[in-house]
C-alpha cells in the first residue's frame, strides 16, 4: 500500500496526514503557531516557523506508519500571505498575512488606478486589505530598502513548495487571491501588473492544481524522512482543497467553514461576478471550474480570543485533563438561552471582509448589563460568528448562489452545539462530513489525482464524500434568531463612524 501525504499551512498552526488511495485517513498530526501582531492593524508570521513545524508533523505521521511509502504530496494553507525572497532564496522579512489590516490606502491607490468596475472584470474581485498585490505596494512605500532586494514572491504554501522541491511554482486556485490574476482566463494579469509598476518576473510559474511542481529535493526528503524525488503536487488555497475534501465539486452544492476564519464557499461551472465585488471570485481546484466566497476575518479567531484573554482557567483546566478548551466554552455557552438575553457581539476583531469591507471595523459586546456573566459572553461570541456567517450566505442568495444543505468543516464543526446554531441562523440542513481533516484532506485528494493514484479531482472528491451527521434548523430558533439578526444588522452602520474615528485616533498616538 502507498499513501498520499496532504500538508495545510495554517494561520494557527500545521497539519500533515496521510490517506490511502481509497480516501482512509491513517494517520494525522498538527503543530501550532504564534500569529505575530506587533503594530496595531498588522499580522505577520516567519515562514522558518511552519518548515519547523511541517518537519514535525511529517515525522510525526511516518513515525505512526513506519515503513509506509509515500507517493504524492500535496500542499494548500492560508492564501493571501506574500513571502518576499532575495536572489538567493532568503526570506527578507516576517510574512504579511492575509488578517493584516495595513494596506487601505495601496487598496484605494490600487482602485484608482485600475478604475473599480475594470478591476473586477480584470480579477473577479475589488482591492481588499487581505489580498497580495496591496501588500507589495505597501513594501515598495514603506521599506523601499527591503523591495529593491525582492526576486520572488510567493503565496505561504508555495514557499513550503519551494523548501520542498527548490522549485517556484504557485497553482490557480490560490494565485486567484493576489488580485494579480486574471480568473477567467485562469493566467497572470499582464494589465493588471504593468498597470501597477511590477515585474512578472517576480511572480512563480502557475499550474491547474493537480498538476504535478516539481519533486522532493534531497535536503528536504532527508529532513522530513521521505524518498527524494517524491512528486509535489500544484495544490490548492485552504479553502478549495476543503471544497474538495468535503466532496463541494459541482454545482448546487456549497459550504461553511468554521476555521481562524468563516467563509461561505460556492462551486460554479462559470467564472461569475458579483458587479459589486462583495465575493470573492476564484479558480477552483477543480480543473477549469470556479468558485465564489465570502469571508467574515475572525471566526475562530474571536473564539480563541475569548479562550486566550476572558478563560485563561478554561484553558488551564483543558491542559490539566487534557480536555479541548472549545467544547468547555461551548458548555458553558449552552446554558444560557438562545440570544444571550440580549447580548450582542460583532466578530470584527480584525476588520472584516465580507460583506462591508473595512479594515477599520472592531469588535463589540453591545447590550452588556450587570446580570451578564462570562457563560452570556460565550453564547454571545458564537452566536455574534455565526451571525456575521449569515450576513456571508444572504449575500450569496441576494447574487443567486442559491443551494439546498450546506457541508460543515473546520475546527469549529467539532462542536454540535455550534452545527446547531448554524443551521437554526442560516436556516438550512447543515451536513457534517465524515472526514474531518479539512483542507489537508483536499490536498491530498488533489495530489492522489495529479500523481495518476486517484481519477480526476471531481471524481475523487465526490467518491470519498460521506456524512456522519445533519442537524435540521429548528423553527422556533429560527424566528428568535431572524429576530436577533434584524438587531445585529443594525448595528454596523450606527458604529460605522465610531470605527473610521477611532482608527484616525489610534493611527495618531500609537507609534509601535
Amino acid at each position: 500500500m502507498q499513501a498520499i501525504l496532504g500538508i495545510d499551512i495554517g494561520t494557527s498552526g500545521v497539519k500533515a496526514l496521510l490517506i490511502t488511495d481509497q480516501g482512509e485517513v491513517l494517520t494525522t498530526a498538527s503543530e501550532e503557531y504564534e500569529l505575530l501582531t506587533p503594530r496595531p492593524n498588522w499580522a505577520e508570521q516567519d515562514p522558518e516557523t511552519w518548515w519547523q513545524a511541517i518537519i514535525k508533523t511529517v515525522r510525526r505521521c511516518l513515525n505512526e506508519k513506519p515503513g509506509l511509502p509515500v507517493a504524492a504530496i500535496g500542499l494548500t494553507g492560508q492564501m493571501h500571505g506574500t513571502v518576499f525572497l532575495d536572489k538567493r532564496g532568503s526570506v527578507l522579512r516576517p510574512t504579511i498575512l492575509w488578517c493584516d489590516q495595513r494596506t487601505g490606502q495601496q487598496c484605494l491607490e490600487i482602485t484608482r488606478i485600475i478604475g473599480a468596475e475594470n478591476l473586477i472584470r480584470l480579477t473577479g474581485n475589488r482591492a481588499l486589505t487581505g489580498f497580495t498585490a496591496p501588500k507589495i505596494l505597501w513594501l515598495r512605500e514603506n521599506e523601499p530598502q527591503i523591495y529593491k532586494q525582492v526576486r520572488m514572491i510567493l503565496l505561504p504554501k508555495d514557499y513550503i513548495r519551494y523548501r520542498l522541491t527548490s522549485v517556484f511554482a504557485t497553482e490557480v486556485s490560490d494565485a486567484s487571491g493576489t488580485l494579480l490574476f486574471n480568473v477567467a482566463a485562469r493566467d497572470w494579469s499582464d494589465e493588471m501588473i504593468k498597470a501597477l509598476g511590477l515585474e512578472k518576473s517576480v511572480l512563480p510559474a502557475c499550474y491547474e492544481s493537480p498538476q504535478i511542481s516539481g519533486y522532493l529535493n534531497r535536503e528536504a526528503a532527508n529532513l522530513l524522512g521521505l524518498k527524494e524525488g517524491t512528486p509535489v503536487a500544484g495544490g490548492g488555497g485552504d479553502q478549495a482543497a476543503g471544497a474538495v475534501g468535503n466532496g463541494v465539486v459541482s454545482a448546487g452544492l456549497a459550504s461553511c467553514v468554521l476555521g481562524t476564519s468563516g467563509v461561505l464557499f460556492w462551486h460554479s461551472d462559470e467564472a461569475l461576478y458579483d458587479p459589486a465585488g462583495r465575493l470573492h471570485t476564484f479558480c477552483h481546484a477543480v480543473p477549469g471550474k470556479w468558485h465564489l466566497m465570502a469571508v467574515t476575518l475572525a471566526a475562530g479567531g474571536s473564539l480563541r480570543w475569548f479562550r486566550d484573554t476572558l478563560a485563561p482557567d478554561i484553558l488551564k483546566e483543558a491542559k490539566e485533563t487534557g480536555k479541548d478548551p472549545y467544547e468547555l466554552i461551548t458548555k458553558e455557552a449552552e446554558c444560557v438561552a438562545p440570544g444571550s438575553e440580549g447580548l450582542l457581539f460583532l466578530p470584527y476583531l480584525a476588520g472584516e471582509r465580507t460583506p462591508y469591507a473595512d479594515p477599520n471595523a472592531r469588535g463589540a459586546f453591545i447590550g452588556l448589563s450587570l446580570r451578564h456573566n462570562r457563560r452570556h459572553l460565550a453564547r454571545a461570541v458564537l452566536e455574534g460568528i455565526t451571525m456575521s456567517i449569515r450576513d456571508c450566505f444572504e449575500l450569496g442568495q441576494e447574487c443567486g448562489l442559491e443551494t439546498g444543505s450546506v457541508f460543515i468543516s473546520g475546527g469549529g464543526a467539532r462542536s454540535k452545539f455550534w452545527n446547531q446554531m448554524v443551521a437554526d441562523l442560516l436556516g438550512r440542513e447543515i451536513l457534517l462530513p465524515a472526514a474531518d481533516e479539512g483542507p489537508a484532506y483536499g490536498a491530498a485528494i488533489i495530489a492522489g489525482s495529479g500523481a495518476g493514484l486517484l481519477g480526476p479531482v471531481e471524481e475523487a472528491s465526490a467518491a470519498f464524500r460521506k456524512i456522519s451527521a445533519r442537524y435540521s434548523p429548528n423553527p422556533e430558533l429560527k424566528s428568535l434568531y431572524d429576530e436577533l439578526y434584524t438587531l445585529y444588522k443594525q448595528l454596523y452602520g450606527n458604529l460605522r463612524g465610531f470605527y473610521d474615528e477611532s482608527a484616525a485616533f489610534v493611527s495618531k498616538y500609537t507609534n509601535s
